[in-house]
């Protein structure tokens, strides 16, 4: 019989992956508060960022501490936002949203991860224009079909999508996202899941050794600390 890792080992792994997800939520969090202001009621995104911290139990003192060093009350460190474009083995496009303190280190490191797995990096512009940005609140199958379209319409989403397992997309304008989530809330229809993101008008399917490759790089991409988000229109197999 095989061994697996011991409880050390899975557990340093654990705690490494949720400090990966903390650094990348503290760095949006840094850049939403210097931008638009430390008060998440006068700023969205900072609000957005603060409510992903907490659904990871990220404490409180560690979110305040993290506007506070944005703000300038405490010395902290500075985030330039950039977005690199590229395409991914089989013509898959790739948005790849950055914040960095080292603009040549984070561009060498994507154009590296590019390299790698067989896609090379396009200029701006390249491949965004294939994508639009919206807000989604996910539901899960078995959910209120009924209820949740009803309460979506009321608070001013523009969509709702229906999946064959039954499972929901509330689709939304990113300037509405935050209000209709908070009406869906008080309806008492909380969302799996819900963020403002990027999905392209048009999805390209990749298979077998293609598809390995665009999967390698995404998760590449993924996990790279200075990277907060990838996009790409890769329709991937079934696992």
């Amino acid at each position: 019989m095989g061994r697996g890792p011991s409880i050390e080992a899975r557990k340093n792994a654990v705690d490494a992956q949720r400090g990966k997800i903390f650094t990348k939520i503290i760095r949006e969090i840094s850049v939403a508060a210097r931008a638009g202001g430390g008060d998440p009621g006068g700023n969205p995104r900072l609000r957005s960022a603060i409510d992903k911290g907490l659904s990871v139990n990220m404490t409180k003192d560690v979110i305040e501490r993290a506007i506070k060093k944005a703000t300038g009350e405490l010395e902290g460190v500075e985030y330039e936002e950039i977005r690199y474009e590229g395409y991914a083995p089989g013509g898959v496009a790739v948005i790849v949203d950055c914040l960095t303190d080292n603009r040549v280190r984070t561009v060498a490191d994507v154009r590296h991860a590019f390299g790698k797995f067989g896609g090379n990096m396009g200029t701006e512009g390249s491949v965004a224009f294939m994508f639009k940005k919206l807000g989604i609140l996910s539901y899960a199958p078995g959910s209120d079909e009924n209820a949740i379209t009803e309460a979506a319409i009321e608070a001013g989403a523009e969509d709702v999508v229906v999946y064959d397992d039954g499972a929901l997309d509330v689709i939304t304008a990113p300037e509405d996202f935050t209000a209709v989530k908070e009406a869906m809330l008080a309806a008492g229809l909380e969302a799996g899941f819900a963020e403002v993101t990027y999905r392209a008008d048009n999805d390209v399917a990749v298979a077998g050794e293609e598809a390995e490759k665009v999967q390698k790089l995404l998760a590449w991409l993924n996990d790279m600390d200075d990277v907060q988000a990838v996009y790409s229109n890769a329709e991937l197999p079934e696992q």
